[in-house]
């Protein structure tokens, strides 16, 4: 029997559900003191409909539910080339990690997706506002660094990122 992957990409008729998942991320993080970060309805059906075109939004399925959406590609995300202060450690290409949104919290869904993302690169980035205290937690608890601010149009945001040096074992026998 084939093991059904709980990620997946999103599939267009799965969009309203998405952006209800969404919806109540930001009533979520606005309850937790985060209210400015997705507090202007981020992100509107336009941002999500661009991102299934890509195909970069992924869905965290359980038992025929949706438990967690994200956005997720291997590149360069350009604010993390330009408008940064700090330092990236990790090299190019990377994984970005956006928009992470969970339908229960306190299931370990997120780190679930955080950890299926790495698996996919072993180089991983990611941004947070500075208020958003659970996203920073999620974060480091997956092994990430906060090493960056990125600098983007609407606001300063805290740059993280996970990187598996792996060390040249030159073994002469």
């Amino acid at each position: 029997m084939k093991k059904i992957e709980p990620i997946r990409h999103a599939c267009q008729n799965e969009l309203e559900q998405i952006m209800e998942i969404y919806a109540a991320a930001r009533a979520f993080m606005a309850a937790n003191g985060n209210e400015e970060q997705w507090g202007d309805g981020y992100p509107q059906k336009k941002i999500l409909q661009e991102d299934l075109e890509k195909n970069q939004l992924y869905v965290y399925e359980e038992d025929g539910k949706i438990g967690a959406v994200f956005v997720f590609f291997i590149g360069k995300e350009q604010d993390y080339e330009t408008s940064v202060s700090g330092e990236w450690t990790s090299p190019k290409p990377y994984g970005v990690l956006h928009r992470i949104a969970v339908v229960a919290y306190g299931k370990g869904i997120a780190s679930k997706c955080i950890q299926w993302c790495y698996e996919q690169c072993h180089c991983m980035r990611g941004d947070t506002g500075q208020k958003n205290k659970s996203m920073q937690r999620l974060f480091e608890k997956n092994g990430f660094t906060q090493c960056a601010m990125i600098h983007p149009w609407y606001g300063e945001m805290l740059g993280y990122e996970k990187y598996e040096r792996r060390e040249s074992t030159n073994v002469n026998l």
